[in-house]
């Protein structure tokens, strides 16, 4: 093909170029770790936790209350519906409680936010819902945080939800938190019970502190099995920036960056830039881990599907139903402080068979992760 050397030479540069956007970092070395467990490759792989701990204790499930009469807004973060992701796995939520509740669709609206936007857009896009007479209002990202303390004070009678933060200490406004770090663990220990390289990759969107959670997790969950294996750890945007969650050119850069340097699985907590992770996995005919929702599912991802070996469960959509059940009941005090893997707020998947030969290994450090022997830390160690 004309000027082909010169087209592999110039991308070669700009994926160069790419992988250097946010911060790097590579934990792990190179030499065996001398520990006992089984070798393989230069990985020594410790056993699974003996003992069977404590399983899931899901409460018990709310009894569906009517939600006819409620009108409910839904503002997204950015991506917004069709992200395959974080957003879609709301707006799942939404559209079971139009099946389950009785809420109307006519009586529902999503909006979504615009990369870097301003603090003043964010607010409008609220104060807009409220004015419309929709409540409950359920902000979608902790980049919400500012625009709806504000929003929520105008509108004391309007009931807000923001999942992902918890900073908004308003009686009008219910955080919808998780334990990202306990599902990241556990693929994180998927992750290197599969690697044959004994060098794993994780990208994520946004370098600040809940990205920073999946990170610190995977990176646990992976040395909890195999100690001397090596974690490229590469962010797409620095904190304040946010198109790191809705650039797949740069995410495909970056993971073809840790593939080629010898990682052959790679995690991502990237949001829509995750499909660029999974083609660059294709490309190398290597693995990746999705985030979120079982992206192995997710009709959007169906040319890549047979890359995705698990992916983090976060169950936004769980949380948005049981929300707006709790309101329409009339009492939000029930809903979990965090969901996380003792009421399946988070997980892993199973779609594709790909990790049935592991799953009594992963579900061992999920029943000590519930029982407490293992505690999961939130924040990366260096």
């Amino acid at each position: 093909m004309r000027n082909r050397r010169g087209f592999v030479l110039a991308a070669a540069v700009l994926t160069s170029a790419l992988v250097l956007v946010g911060c790097a970092r590579d934990t792990g070395s190179t030499a065996p770790s001398g520990g006992g467990g089984t070798q393989a490759g230069a990985c020594t792989k410790n056993p699974a936790p003996a003992g069977g701990g404590a399983g899931a204790s899901t409460a018990p499930a709310a009894a569906n209350s009517n939600a006819a009469g409620l009108k409910v807004g839904l503002a997204f973060d950015i991506g917004g519906r069709g992200d395959g992701s974080f957003n879609d796995s709301a707006a799942a939520g939404l559209e079971k409680t139009i099946s389950d509740l009785g809420v109307q669709k006519g009586n529902t609206k999503e909006l979504s936010a615009a990369p870097n936007e301003s603090e003043d857009a964010a607010a409008t896009r609220l104060r807009g819902l409220a004015s419309e007479g929709y409540n409950p209002i359920i902000a979608v990202g902790f980049k919400y945080a500012t625009a709806l303390k504000t929003v929520a004070t105008e509108n004391p009678n309007v009931r807000f939800a923001i999942v992902d933060d918890g900073s908004v200490e308003l009686p009008n406004v219910t955080p919808l938190l998780f334990a990202e770090e306990q599902g990241s663990f556990l693929v994180g220990a998927a992750a290197a019970l599969k690697t044959q390289t004994c060098k794993v990759g994780f990208v994520g969107g946004v370098e600040q502190p809940l990205i920073q959670k999946f990170e610190a997790g995977f990176v646990q969950g992976a040395k909890a099995v195999a100690p001397n294996i090596q974690i490229d750890i590469k962010y797409i945007s620095p904190a304040g920036d946010f198109t790191g969650f809705n650039d797949a050119a740069k995410g495909q850069a970056i993971a073809k960056g840790q593939l080629d340097a010898g990682a052959d699985i790679v995690y991502h907590a990237a949001g829509a830039s995750g499909q660029g992770v999974f083609q660059a996995a294709k490309a190398a005919g290597k693995s990746a881990i999705g985030v979120d929702s079982d992206q192995y599912n997710i009709p959007a991802y169906s040319g890549v599907k047979d890359v995705i070996i698990t992916s983090m469960l976060k169950r936004v959509d769980v949380a948005v139903f049981d929300y707006i059940n709790a309101v329409a009941a009339g009492d939000t005090s029930k809903l979990p402080k965090t969901f996380d893997l003792k009421v399946d707020g988070v997980g892993y998947a199973t779609s594709g068979g790909k990790i049935d030969d592991i799953k009594t290994d992963l579900d061992a450090y999920k029943s000590a992760i519930i029982s407490g022997a293992i505690t999961v830390a939130s924040k990366p160690s260096s």
